[in-house]
């Protein structure tokens, strides 16, 4: 046997003994011999290192340095998961599945609801390519080097897999591992970690991979998205995740109806705590393939999965202080000041008040003992009074803004208290600039939110435009600020230019006009300019945008200030139009026509035949109305949908027919 495949057989025995001790728990081998084999394995690599490989077992016990993690762009979007805290909740999830789907029999998985970090992790050719942390759902970090490290994630999967797909899981921290690392940092003198979640997820972004490799860290998958899959349901794809090598949770369930679901999450609500990870709830699935291409997203989520969640912990501490902040918009948001106790694997010192109704319902008082718990929500909230000793004052809600004491107004209707002073109270102006840079907005690189606020209070920046015109030496002089750092982020500035228009729109700060209704507005206006002067009646007119959001943005145009920072924006350089993508094949043949497409396609999958609709300049509905011009039916057309279509006689064409007025001049 020569090296090459002396070296072939070595990583192929590792990976085997990784798999068996790490996803199967059934080692066949001692550690020591373990070691041996990856110690010769490691010689040989440097004696040949024409042989090298990414993607070795001998690459797992890292040292790759990465002092900055680039952004990469998830090519399939990750969602995020609506949350359900009731069977009634769950009941009224399948009621609106069955709106759309009909009353077909339908099939749920569900699956322990693992609390971490959640990665997708690219798969080619049956290795390891890319893996991107969550980050917004668009983008992640690329965090590949350090995820090879973990030993339950296959660098070389077996068996029949697919040429590219991405599969989905949690990063966690087991346990005993997390009291092990935290004995160790006590046993030093050190501070311990707050919780194994928060451990888990900052681990990914250690620069040193060998760091990274020292820690027990595991990874639990359960999703695997790509083009012709070998199963169309997801308890199918969960047996052959494992089949190719994957560390998937053995305890989901295949239910027929939701009081299955309901005995699933009955039993693991009182035994998860035999758990060796931490779990907060359970996720269903609607199992088949098919039934979720038909429900789709919203905005956020997928129709055909919800998430329940645990009944929060609650604890009682003491009410010390209540403080206000000022947000970006000028709201101000109470918050409880708490004396420090443990909740859910952390230490609370801080809880949301929300606002004066909330304040007055529960008639909380400084003084008072108070039940906190942490429930759907990351920040803790009060619930109610537990005990009032005698002569404690009631709360008298503020009048004037605690930072620059101009006088608060409440708009009728609304909850919130606002400071009016929206162009000189500091934290406002700090908050839009940091709205501006954040990563779904300029997303620049090098700079954060304490520099924003050094930058200000330092005169060198009044608003977002001022950004556009730092030089190094202008910010070397701040706190913490090198010669690198300082060049860092005036770069970052200047990358920020190619940012498109949508996100730059969303960076404004326009009241009401959140990420969603940003990018609806850009593709319809196309240019900032026909957006400043469209009219209250014209942006009323646009698909999904109300009149709170239309007036929002003719105040937001109207006022000077506003207007000069846009011009010096554009003088800058920053993208104020649409870069159209140009298609050599586009058309204007469906102008004017909304299409619904519905089904399992063979000529078109679902993405590209709703490309082609919009390329020759037509719409895509996400549900039938009166406004609906054609559905496009497939294999499985939802029922539902197929009786809406022919109760309001919408004209229903086939793959094939929909292919001919394609073709047709």
């Amino acid at each position: 046997m020569n090296s090459k495949e002396t070296i072939q057989q070595l990583r192929d025995e590792l990976n085997a003994h990784n798999h068996n001790y790490y996803v199967l728990d059934s080692p066949t081998i001692s550690d020591f011999e373990f070691d041996q084999k990856l110690q010769q394995l490691q010689d040989l690599e440097k004696q040949y290192p024409e042989y090298f490989d990414a993607n070795s077992p001998s690459q797992r016990v890292g040292g790759t340095i990465t002092k900055n993690f680039t952004t990469a762009v998830h090519e399939n979007r990750m969602y995020s998961l609506d949350n359900s805290y009731s069977k009634e909740d769950l009941i009224d999830w399948e009621n609106r599945i069955q709106k759309v789907l009909g009353n077909v029999f339908l099939q749920y998985t569900c699956e322990l609801k693992y609390d971490g970090a959640s990665i997708s992790i690219t798969y080619e050719n049956g290795k390891i390519s890319k893996a991107v942390t969550r980050g917004d759902g668009f983008q992640g970090d690329d965090v590949t080097h350090n995820i090879k490290t973990i030993r339950s994630i296959p660098l070389q999967l077996k068996g029949n897999y697919p040429p590219k797909f991405d599969i989905r899981g949690e990063i966690i921290l087991p346990l005993d591992g997390f009291e092990k690392m935290n004995q160790e940092l006590i046993d030093s003198g050190e501070t311990p970690y707050s919780n194994p979640r928060n451990t888990a997820s900052g681990s990914l972004k250690l620069q040193d991979s060998a760091e990274v490799a020292k820690r027990p860290l595991d990874c639990l998958l359960y999703f695997i998205i790509g083009n012709d899959l070998p199963f169309n349901s997801q308890y199918d794809g969960l047996a052959v995740a494992r089949n190719w090598g994957f560390k998937v949770p053995t305890l989901s369930k295949l239910a027929n109806n939701l009081d299955e679901v309901f005995e699933f999450i009955a039993y693991w609500d009182t035994h998860r705590h035999d758990l060796p990870y931490e779990t907060d709830g359970v996720v269903i699935k609607v199992n088949d393939f098919n039934h979720q291409n038909e429900l789709g997203y919203t905005a956020k989520s997928p129709r055909w999965a919800i998430a329940y969640k645990f009944k929060s912990e609650q604890v009682t501490t003491t009410l010390n202080s209540i403080s206000y902040q000022v947000g970006r918009t000028g709201a101000i948001t109470p918050v409880a000041n708490l004396k420090p106790v443990q909740l859910a694997g952390t230490i609370v010192k801080r809880a949301s008040l929300h606002n004066a109704d909330q304040i007055a319902k529960l008639d909380v008082r400084v003084g008072d003992e108070v039940f906190v718990e942490k429930g759907g929500e990351i920040i803790p909230k009060i619930i109610a009074v537990a005990h009032r000793g005698i002569e404690i004052k009631s709360t008298q809600y503020i009048t004037q803004c605690p930072e620059c004491h101009s006088e608060l107004i409440r708009k009728e209707g609304e909850a919130q208290h606002y400071c009016p002073n929206f162009y000189g109270c500091p934290p406002q102006i700090i908050g839009r600039i940091q709205h501006f840079i954040s990563r779904k907005a300029m997303d620049i690189e090098g700079l954060g939110g304490e520099t924003v606020g050094l930058l200000f209070n330092n005169g060198l920046v009044k608003d977002y435009s001022d950004l556009y015109e730092l030089k190094v030496e202008d910010v070397i002089p701040l706190e913490r600020m090198a010669q690198k750092s300082a060049e860092n982020l005036v770069n970052g500035i200047e990358k920020s230019k190619e940012v498109p228009f949508e996100r730059v729109l969303f960076a404004l700060g326009i009241r009401y006009v959140g990420e969603t209704v940003a990018k609806k507005l850009a593709k319809h206006y196309k240019t900032i300019d026909a957006l400043q002067q469209a009219s209250l009646m014209d942006l009323v007119l646009v698909d999904e945008i109300g009149e709170r959001i239309a007036q929002s943005v003719i105040e937001f145009f109207d006022n000077n200030s506003n207007q000069n920072t846009i011009e010096r924006l554009k003088r800058f350089g920053l993208q104020f139009e649409i870069i159209e993508k140009f298609n050599p094949n586009a058309t204007v043949k469906f102008s004017g026509k909304t299409f619904v497409v519905s089904g399992v396609f063979k000529q078109f999958s679902r993405d590209d035949l709703k490309k082609a609709i919009e390329d020759n300049g037509g719409k895509v509905g996400n549900s039938i109305s009166s406004k609906t011009d054609f559905v496009v039916a497939g294999d499985n057309m939802g029922p539902a949908k197929l009786e809406k279509a022919n109760q309001l006689k919408i004209t229903i064409i086939s793959e094939d027919e929909f292919i001919s007025m394609l073709d047709k001049n």
